[in-house]
């Protein structure tokens, strides 16, 4: 047996979180949200999973003493103290949680250092830069380059996407994904935020990091050496692999997944993002350049506004209005602890909330 599940999580899916229990048998499950927690606890009666609820209880699913690696796949910031628990408890990380480096990178990335913890990419794109890194450890980056599909309004102007609907956005030509990450698809703050992502994962500077508009999603991503030469990691656009490979790593496990075709793809091709209609990718470079706390403020603020626009609160361009007032106008601190990180997300979150009921 290569893998064995100790734990599992869920936000409120309690019906899945059932299911998979029932097949993998963890030794402990957890429900975020507590009010799905008589149902887990009911419908786990007897087979010995115990079962816990509250985002605190994540912390404990993470440091697990039977655990090895800690899959960390929650949307948005409420992954962070999780993350921190399980490498403070020497697990290795697979990180799915974009969003925990874009927080609290420089923190993240020091406690990994302090308790000798690999941080293993699971999205896409990072992955593909891991992979092509490895062997090139004496070889120094002169640049990567992240590769974006567009979204499914590439191409589009500002007129065009002041009138953009939810139900629009949602539709990505390449990828499926959950509502949010699709709507961060759509207006290039997906792309914004695995740029930060990119910086703390790879020690690298603003100018190191570059984004490409690749629409065909079948070159997840490059790095440039400083001798000219390139290396790209290929695949057919699905997330199977990337989370395969981290949690072989650094074996490599055949698979059964379907295999690419040149021939199903005669043409690959590449352009310039749009940064004047899809403002959100320029606020994340300006965020990550600023530093401290911003990057913090770019996000919780990103999440209440697709909240809204999902909520159909606001608009898609205004999305970016209110993101980049929240820069604006909220502290910035040059050094944060952990607690001015947490204290930041929720002062943004509610600093948001009022800008959208405006």
């Amino acid at each position: 047996m290569l893998y064995k599940v100790v734990a599992l999580t869920a936000q409120r899916n309690a019906g899945l979180l059932i299911e998979q229990a029932l097949k993998f048998k963890p030794a402990l499950v957890v429900i975020c949200d507590q009010s799905k927690y008589a149902e887990v606890k009911q419908g786990l009666a007897g087979s010995g999973v115990n079962v816990l609820a509250g985002e605190s209880a994540l912390e404990e699913a993470a440091s697990l003493a039977e655990a090895d690696m800690v899959i960390t796949a929650i949307m948005g910031a409420v992954g962070l103290r999780p993350t921190i628990a399980a490498i403070k408890a020497g697990k290795d990380i697979g990180l799915a949680n974009k969003e925990t480096l874009v927080v609290a990178g420089q923190l993240i990335t020091q406690l990994a250092k302090e308790h000798g913890v690999k941080i293993i990419p699971v999205d896409s794109e990072h992955s593909a830069i891991y992979q092509c890194l490895v062997g090139e450890e004496q070889n120094s980056i002169e640049k990567i380059y992240l590769t974006a599909s567009g979204g499914p309004f590439r191409g589009r102007n500002l007129k065009y996407l002041s009138a953009v609907t939810k139900e629009a956005a949602l539709k990505h030509p390449n990828w499926v994904m959950g509502a949010k990450i699709t709507i961060d698809s759509a207006s290039m703050m997906n792309k914004g935020l695995e740029v930060i992502e990119a910086k703390w994962l790879f020690d690298l500077r603003e100018d190191q990091i570059d984004v490409i508009i690749h629409p065909q999603s079948i070159i997840h991503s490059l790095v440039q050496f400083t001798d000219g030469s390139m290396k790209a990691q290929l695949g057919l656009p699905d997330m199977k692999l990337p989370i395969h490979y981290a949690m072989a790593y650094p074996q490599r496990v055949q698979s059964n997944f379907p295999r690419f075709n040149f021939m199903d793809y005669p043409e690959l091709t590449f352009q310039q993002p749009d940064r004047v209609a899809f403002r959100n990718l320029d606020l994340a470079y300006r965020a990550m350049n600023i530093g401290g706390n911003m990057p913090c403020i770019i996000n919780a603020a990103n999440e209440i506004v697709v909240k809204a626009f999902l909520e159909d609160r606001i608009g898609f361009l205004e999305m970016s209005d209110v993101i980049e007032r929240c820069m604006q106008d909220l502290q910035f601190i040059e050094s944060p602890t952990l607690n001015n990180y947490l204290e930041t997300d929720q002062h943004t979150r509610i600093f948001a909330g009022q800008l959208v009921t405006k």
